[in-house]
């Protein structure tokens, strides 16, 4: 299975910068079997059925770009220099893994000022990461962040425009609950309570997990054998009430539709040991591509990714990889938007 089995090409001028307003108003793409209809997200209840239940990931995406100054005293006086960091994620004694541009001119034991009184110290660099140490914790960290911090939006959009203070709205669920994400589970960015609404109305259920989904969502498939890739590891978990709802939802001839990939590598995780559904936490690696047996999820709402990505990969495991790349021709020629904050599909296998 070859990395180039999962290219295509895209236009730029697909890529989104902005999401649809209202959130809901984004068009959908709805692959049923062989056929594929143009709908719109407000209209998801139309494509589904009273018992079905949609599994939500509630990780909450934290204003993870800081910029700051490094200052240091010499024999020429105090020099500073500016330094971007994006944290990546924490670790398990209070401490940070990120990113540091320009790392080289930060040392082991310096400190980065930024603001709202926001301090990190250097703890130290390895292999082109850096491991960080703030000056607060708990809710006084939070709240220094979210005054000093961006979201970290995704490269492709980072590249086209800086994050604003809109992007601290649009880039998060209606739904977040837990802090821990650096990337959004975006296809969740859809759902507003209108929809919501709606839904329950219809019969439509709800089950919250949480996957923190990290930086390493980004990182480019670098091997040509794709079933060699090293995916990274995300801390996750599924409750007792949650694994609960889901195997309900199963015995009762319900559909189980994660919204988004990472709700799903999520169930799918907590399914491998038994087989069916368990409550579950820990860190998952789990890699997703053509031939994966499928233990829980019936279906699954996405947004449209990545050339040569894992996700691509996913949804490929999941409809097949021929007629993912015609579901993909459909969405090129009728100009669906990609990415983040682009249009959504929804995925019932055949």
């Amino acid at each position: 299975m070859k990395l180039s089995d999962f290219d295509f090409e895209l236009p730029e001028d697909l890529i989104a910068t902005r999401p649809a307003r209202p959130r809901s108003s984004a068009r959908l793409l709805v692959a049923e079997g062989a056929a594929i209809h143009d709908s719109c997200v407000r209209d998801l209840g139309d494509w589904l059925r009273p018992g079905d239940r949609l599994v939500l990931n509630d990780t909450a995406v934290i204003p993870a770009r800081l910029s700051g100054a490094r200052r240091r005293t010499g024999p020429e006086g105090e020099t500073s220099a500016r330094i971007e960091v994006t944290l990546l994620e924490p670790g398990r004694e209070g401490d940070w893994a990120a990113l540091v541009k320009p790392l080289k001119k930060l040392r082991v034991g310096e400190a980065v000022q930024f603001a709202a009184g926001l301090e990190a110290e250097l703890l130290a660099k390895d292999e082109g990461q850096a491991r960080l140490r703030f000056n607060l914790e708990g809710e006084a960290f939070d709240s220094a962040l979210a005054e000093a911090g961006a979201m970290p939006l995704p490269p492709y959009i980072a590249a086209r425009r800086a994050a604003d203070e809109q992007d601290k709205t649009d880039y998060q669920t209606v739904w977040a609950r837990a802090p821990g994400a650096v990337a959004a589970p975006t296809a969740s960015l859809h759902f507003d309570e209108a929809l919501l609404k709606d839904l329950h109305a219809r019969g439509i259920a709800f089950s919250h997990v949480t996957l923190h989904v990290g930086a390493g969502t980004f990182l480019p498939v670098k091997v040509e054998d794709v079933t060699t890739h090293r995916m990274h590891a995300e801390w996750g978990e599924v409750s007792e009430k949650a694994a609960a709802e889901i195997a309900a939802t199963k015995a009762a001839g319900g559909r189980v539709i994660p919204v988004g990939t990472t709700a799903l590598r999520l169930i799918e995780s907590a399914a491998r040991e038994s087989g069916a559904i368990a409550p579950w936490r820990g860190e998952t690696d789990i890699f997703i591509y053509p031939g994966f047996d499928f233990r829980v999820s019936d279906a699954l709402m996405t947004n449209f990714h990545l050339p040569r990505s894992t996700l691509l990969m996913l949804v490929s495991a999941l409809m097949g990889q021929a007629r993912i790349r015609a579901i993909y021709d459909h969405a090129l020629e009728q100009r669906y938007r990609f990415f983040s904050y682009g249009d959504a599909s929804l995925l019932i296998p055949g």
